[in-house]
């Protein structure tokens, strides 16, 4: 028995060392495996016509039905841009007439207060100027009225100084009107 295991072991030495040259690979980096490139080549080709039968089209389609949507969606960016600017302008000229209209309304309303003020002030005038002449036909009446009642004073006061003066019994009535009368001449020279 030791003969066959020392021949399996030289067996095994043997076709185990042919086993290992043989999957190592090449012993230099600049030897060719022309078995292996052929096999590479092959699968290249065939996964190549395959995918650009199959895979190629609807990758095509694809990419083309994106760039059209990325074309819609530009276009629709500058539509929404252009009616912004639009919206914007017209923003900016309602409310420049806005603000132009508020400023006839300060205008006008500054106009018509100071209409206002000057018919105030008028009326106040005219009311002082009623109020002055309603004083002075006031200040008239009772100076007439005073100057009236002087004159009754004066001619009682005349008609008792001459009463006692004279001495004598006239008709009260008489002498009022002598007297009255004299005043009348006083007053007219």
């Amino acid at each position: 028995m030791p003969t066959t295991l020392l021949l399996a072991l030289a067996f095994v030495q043997e076709h185990g060392a042919a086993a290992a040259q043989e999957h190592s690979g090449p012993a230099s980096p600049f030897e060719v495996n022309f078995g292996l490139v052929f096999w590479t080549w092959l699968v290249f080709l065939a996964l190549f016509f395959v995918l650009r039968k199959l895979v190629w089209p609807k990758l095509v389609q694809t990419v083309e039905e994106r760039e059209k949507r990325i074309a819609k969606q530009l276009a629709d960016a500058e539509a929404a841009n252009l009616a912004a600017q639009k919206l914007l302008e017209e923003h900016r000229a309602a409310l420049a007439q806005a603000r132009s209209e508020s400023q006839e309304l300060i205008t006008k309303a500054k106009s018509v207060a100071a209409k206002e003020r000057e018919l105030l002030i008028a009326k106040a005038h005219e009311e002082q100027e009623q109020m002055l002449e309603r004083a002075r036909r006031e200040i008239v009446a009772e100076r007439d009225k005073a100057v009236a009642s002087l004159r009754r004073e004066a001619v009682e006061l005349s008609l008792a100084a001459a009463q006692k003066l004279i001495e004598a019994n006239l008709d009260s009535d008489a002498n009022r009107r002598i007297v009255t009368d004299y005043l009348a001449n006083l007053e007219s020279k």
